[in-house]
C-alpha cells in the first residue's frame, strides 16, 4: 500500500501543477521550521513566525492529502 501511495505521489508531482507547487512549498516551510528549531531561544516575533509557518505548512499538507484522496477515488472507479 505504501509503495502504491509513493508511486501515486510521484505521478501527481509530475502531472498536477498544484500538487507539485504544494510539495515544493512544504519542503521550503520544513526548512524554515528546522532553522527555527536550531535556535536556542526565539524572540516573540520569531515565535509568531514559526507558528505562522507551521499553520501554512499544515494547510498545504491537508490540501495535498485532499488531492491524493480525490485522485485515488478516481482510480478506484
Amino acid at each position: 500500500m505504501e509503495m502504491e501511495e509513493n508511486v501515486l505521489i510521484e505521478h501527481l508531482k509530475e502531472t498536477n501543477p498544484e500538487f507539485r507547487q504544494l510539495m515544493e512549498e512544504h519542503l521550503q516551510y520544513e526548512g524554515q521550521l528546522e532553522a527555527f528549531n536550531k535556535l536556542r531561544y526565539l524572540s516573540s516575533e520569531q515565535e509568531l513566525e514559526k507558528k505562522r509557518v507551521q499553520k501554512i505548512k499544515l494547510h498545504g499538507k491537508d490540501r495535498m492529502a485532499e488531492i491524493l484522496k480525490e485522485h485515488k477515488a478516481r482510480l478506484d472507479k
